[in-house]
């Protein structure tokens, strides 16, 4: 898929130095549900099971020939979202998530989408309230990451209606 300023493909093994330079980030993996990579072998096991194993719907960013990030359908009706923080603040995301929801609603046969992410997560928050999902709920000590407890925030967004 493409969009104005962005191309949203599959995994392929030349993107593991741009992933790397993503999951190893200590800005981008903040509020991930892992600590950042410590080296390219963690960042290849991720690599070779979104080549192989993600569902139908999990996107390379690809930004002028490189990966900056990824997103898409995380696991069953959940999506998830990460980008270097060199292209944060640009509304890169949502402009993909734009193209990446519908494309979800239309090959998949899912109520809703739902996403959890930490609620001191500011970044995502607004983008998830950009893309119309609203906060359903929140769950304290969700995660334990480096020795500390992180919560959860959950967001979901209704299938459309379909049209009259």
């Amino acid at each position: 898929m493409r969009t104005p300023r962005l191309t949203l493909r599959r995994a392929r093994q030349t993107d593991l130095n741009d992933l790397f330079a993503v999951f190893s980030d200590p800005r981008a993996m903040q509020y991930w549900s892992t600590l950042p990579h410590a080296d390219r072998s963690v960042t290849q096991d991720r690599l070779d099971r979104m080549m192989t194993h993600q569902p139908l719907g999990y996107f390379v960013i690809d930004r002028d020939g490189r990966a900056i990030g990824c997103a898409g359908l995380y696991d069953e009706g959940e999506v998830g979202f990460i980008l270097h923080p060199d292209h944060w603040q640009q509304g890169l995301m949502t402009e993909a998530m734009q193209a990446i929801i519908p494309y979800l609603f239309a090959n998949h046969d899912f109520d809703r989408l739902i996403a959890d992410i930490d609620p001191r997560n500011a970044g995502s928050a607004a983008t998830l309230r950009k893309l119309g999902f609203h906060e359903t709920h929140r769950a304290a000590r969700t995660y334990f990451i480096g020795g500390v407890w992180s919560d959860s925030a959950y967001y979901a967004l209704p299938r459309p209606a379909a049209p009259a």
